[in-house]
C-alpha cells in the first residue's frame, strides 16, 4: 500500500483522484489545518421515477459509467430529485482578490448543471437534451441567469453545489443552485436561471411540447422548491433598457475562439465578463459583486463586435435597503446607501445597435483587510 503525507487540500485533490467522497470528520479548524478525512467508496444513487402524486414508479439503475464519472465528485442525492457536486477552487480560478471570481462561480454552476443531466441518462454531448429534443435538434439556451454571492471561496476552498429542475410555464424550464462552503457547511451563494427551447437548425425558440416535458419532470420536485425567496431578491424584477449615451463604456469587444460553446455561439458566462468590463474602476476597487442578473435576448456569433454599457440604476432607497424605511433620511440611510451600489447593463451590437443582453449588479463595500 502507498503511503502518502499530504494536506487538506491535498487529500481532496486525491479523494478526486482515487475515486473516494465524505464529508470530513473534522475538515478546516483554520484555512490551513487538517485532521482527517472520513470517506467512502463513491457510488452512483439511483435515480428515481415518480408520478405527478409523488408514488415511485419505477428506478433507473446505477451503471458503470465513464472514468469521468467514477473520478467525479458528485452524485444524485437520495431522493434522486436533486443532484451534488464538490469542486476546488483552482489557482487560476481566482482573481486579484485572491478569491473566486463571479465568472468562476458561473462555470461551476453550469458544470453541475451538465453533469446532472448526465447522471439521470440525458445526452453526453453537453446539451443536457432528453431524447425526444435530440430527434427534433432542439436544445436548451439561456434566457435569464441570477447569481448572488454571499461570501467568495478562495484559492483551495471545496465548495459543493446543489441543483434541481423545474418546470417555468409553457416556453421553459428553471434551474436552480446552492453553493455552499464544504468545509463549515455554510450556504455562500445561490442562484436560480430559465431555460428556453431552440431549434438547433432554424435558431428559432420553440415551446416545451408535453412528450420532452414529462421525460425530465420525473426527475424533478414534485413541490415548487426555490433556491432564493423572491420576495427578498431581485431575481424576478425586470430589468429597463439603458439609456444611451451611458456614463460608462467599453467599446468594440470581440468574441475569442475559445469564447465559443459546443452550440456554436459564445458562452453565456463570456456575457459576465463583457457586463463588468464596462464597471468604473473604482467601484471595482472598493467593492464586491453582490448579486448579478443577465436576461438574454440574442445569440453572438465569433465575428460579432459588441459593445458594454454600465450606468447607475436610480431607485428608491427603501427598494434598495428595506431596513431603511422609517429612517427619514437619516446618517444611517445616507451611509448605507454608500455602502451598497446598484448599476443597470447593456451590451449591444456595435454595428447595428441591436441588444444581446440586459443586466443589472449590486456591489457591496469590500470588508476592510
Amino acid at each position: 500500500m502507498l503511503k502518502l503525507s499530504c494536506n487538506g487540500v491535498d487529500r481532496v485533490q486525491l479523494m478526486a483522484q482515487c475515486g473516494f467522497m465524505g464529508r470530513p470528520s473534522s475538515f478546516f479548524s483554520g484555512r490551513n489545518s487538517v485532521t482527517g478525512f472520513r470517506s467512502t467508496k463513491v457510488c452512483s444513487v439511483q435515480a428515481v421515477v415518480s408520478s405527478k402524486d409523488g408514488a415511485v414508479v419505477n428506478r433507473v439503475e446505477p451503471e458503470i459509467g465513464s472514468l469521468a464519472d467514477r473520478l467525479r465528485l458528485g452524485s444524485l442525492t437520495e431522493d434522486g430529485l436533486s443532484y451534488k457536486e464538490k469542486f476546488i477552487v483552482r489557482s487560476y480560478e481566482v482573481g486579484i482578490n485572491k478569491t473566486a471570481t463571479v465568472e468562476t462561480i458561473a462555470n461551476l454552476l453550469q458544470e453541475v448543471g451538465c453533469n446532472h443531466a448526465q447522471s439521470v441518462g440525458f445526452s453526453t454531448d453537453g446539451f443536457a437534451t432528453t431524447p425526444t429534443m435530440r430527434k427534433l435538434h432542439l436544445i436548451w439556451v439561456t434566457a435569464r441567469m441570477h447569481i448572488e454571492v454571499y461570501k467568495y471561496p478562495a484559492w483551495g476552498d471545496v465548495v459543493e453545489l446543489e441543483t434541481w429542475c423545474q418546470a417555468e410555464g409553457r416556453a421553459g424550464t428553471r434551474r436552480d443552485f446552492i453553493i455552499k462552503d464544504y468545509a463549515t457547511n455554510e450556504v455562500i451563494g445561490r442562484a436560480t436561471s430559465k431555460w428556453v427551447m431552440m431549434n438547433q437548425d432554424t435558431r428559432r425558440l420553440q415551446k416545451v411540447s408535453d412528450e420532452v416535458r414529462e421525460e425530465y419532470l420525473v426527475f424533478c420536485p414534485r413541490e415548487l422548491r426555490l433556491a432564493i425567496p423572491e420576495e427578498d431578491s431581485n431575481c424576478l424584477k425586470k430589468i429597463p433598457k439603458l439609456k444611451d449615451p451611458a456614463q460608462n463604456s467599453r467599446l468594440g469587444l470581440v468574441p475569442r475562439r475559445a469564447d465559443l460553446d459546443m452550440n456554436q455561439h459564445v458562452n453565456n458566462v463570456t456575457y459576465i465578463g463583457w457586463v463588468l468590463e464596462s464597471v468604473p474602476q473604482e467601484i471595482i476597487d472598493s467593492h464586491e459583486l453582490q448579486s448579478i442578473t443577465l436576461d438574454y435576448r440574442r445569440e453572438c456569433q465569433q465575428n460579432d463586435i459588441v459593445d458594454s454599457l454600465t450606468s447607475v440604476e436610480t431607485i428608491e432607497e427603501a427598494e434598495v435597503i428595506p431596513e431603511l424605511k422609517g429612517t427619514n433620511g437619516s446618517a444611517k440611510a445616507k451611509d448605507d446607501k454608500q455602502e451598497c451600489q446598484q448599476f443597470l447593463h447593456l451590451l449591444r451590437l456595435s454595428t447595428e445597435g441591436l441588444e444581446i443582453n440586459r443586466g443589472r449588479t449590486e456591489w457591496r463595500k469590500k470588508a476592510p483587510r
